[in-house]
């Protein structure tokens, strides 16, 4: 008999296949996400709806990136709900200081 600790069946530095799994479908969607942005720069004019479109599928990555690789989808809701809020805010007042803030080139 070996004096062989089995606790871990992997070697050393070795990735377990579940957790590889996990990696490549993260790599696959973050692509899928990629190309779809990179057909839509060369593809649709510029404009509103396309920067509209950029700006939604960066915050999806955004959040797909932080879910995935600081394990926040593993987190309790609070936790999830109080980063989540506060951003939700952050974005509307950008969107509300640059809408605003374009008005003031009419009143000229």
């Amino acid at each position: 008999m070996s004096d062989h600790s089995h606790i871990d069946d992997h070697h050393a530095g070795e990735i377990a296949p579940a957790q590889t799994e996990i990696i490549w479908r993260t790599f696959w969607i973050l692509l899928g996400i990629t190309a779809v942005e990179f057909a839509l720069a060369y593809f649709m004019k510029a404009g509103g709806l396309r920067t509209s479109i950029f700006v939604i599928m960066t915050l999806v990555k955004a959040f797909y990136i932080v879910g995935e690789f600081m394990h926040l989808k593993h987190e309790v809701k609070s936790l999830i709900w109080a980063i989540v809020v506060p951003v939700i805010f952050i974005v509307w007042l950008l969107v509300a200081l640059l809408t605003e803030g374009g008005s003031i080139f009419e009143l000229r």
